[in-house]
């Protein structure tokens, strides 16, 4: 019994042996080819394959133009992919390897992007969740990524576009510090909330979401009793919002108009 499965198994080995080698039908592809390939399965949508075959370019033919491009696309191609963290590496070595090339200002939109789609995340995409609710460390890196898009390359096509997510995040993220803020209020932590109330107007002061904002910080100070910290805050708030719809509010029982808002 032992003899017959040590045979078979030898026979095994042996067969296996004789089994071809797989072959790589890329050997000896110029660079070019292997790019073209690549291109090929990007924009046919094949994200995994692309990647493989910009790998082998690379690793192929490190140097040169095909090379350089090869390390651009594979950063899109990542992106496409859903791969967010590759796309944000991929993209951050482009810019660290290539600070001069004449499309280094697609990487920085790609990164932006990247971190923006992916402040999105999962549940913001199927239960509608704000972004401004959720954590803001990927909404602070495409602010950042698109801030160096704009300082940087303030020609650049991608500049308009970038433009546009800048204004909608510094708007997000001055929401995101309105919420924490709020959030203080309602367990009576009236110096955290004033100090994020206060942090939202000094690094977004253009934001939208300051109106509430600034509600915020007249009632942490009326409830510190801080009379004269207060009285600034809601000069500011009806300077900058003369019409906010905290302001239209009738206190009919005398109590000052700031007292009828509640969360």
């Amino acid at each position: 019994m032992r003899s017959s499965l040590a045979l078979i198994l030898v026979l095994c080995v042996s067969a296996c042996g004789l089994l071809p080698e797989q072959v790589d039908e890329t050997k000896g592809w110029s660079a070019q080819k292997l790019y073209t390939s690549a291109k090929d399965k990007l924009d046919g949508g094949q994200f995994e394959a692309a990647v493989k075959m910009y790998e082998k370019l690379e690793s192929r033919y490190p140097y040169g133009r095909y090379a350089q491009q090869g390390q651009l696309d594979i950063a899109y191609a990542y992106y496409k992919d859903k791969e967010i963290a590759s796309a944000i590496t991929a993209a951050e070595r482009f810019i660290k390897l290539h600070p001069n090339h004449p499309n280094v200002d697609y990487a920085y939109y790609l990164r932006g992007l990247a971190n923006f789609n992916d402040d999105l995340g999962l549940l913001g995409s199927y239960a509608g969740q704000d972004m401004s609710e959720r954590d803001p460390k990927a909404a602070r890196e495409a602010f950042n990524a698109f801030k160096d898009l704009v300082t940087r390359f303030p020609d650049s096509k991608y500049a308009p576009d970038a433009v546009q997510r800048l204004n909608y995040l510094v708007n997000t993220l001055a929401l995101n510090e309105v919420h924490v803020a709020r959030y203080y209020m309602k367990r009576g932590a009236y110096v955290a909330a004033a100090n994020r109330a206060q942090f939202a107007l000094k690094t977004y002061p253009q934001a939208t979401a300051n109106e509430e904002g600034l509600l915020i910080l007249v009632q942490a100070y009326d409830k510190l009793g801080m009379t004269d910290l207060r009285n600034d805050a809601e000069r500011v708030l009806k300077t900058n919002f003369p019409k906010s719809k905290y302001l239209s509010g009738k206190a009919e029982s005398g109590k000052p108009w700031w007292q009828l808002w509640n969360w």
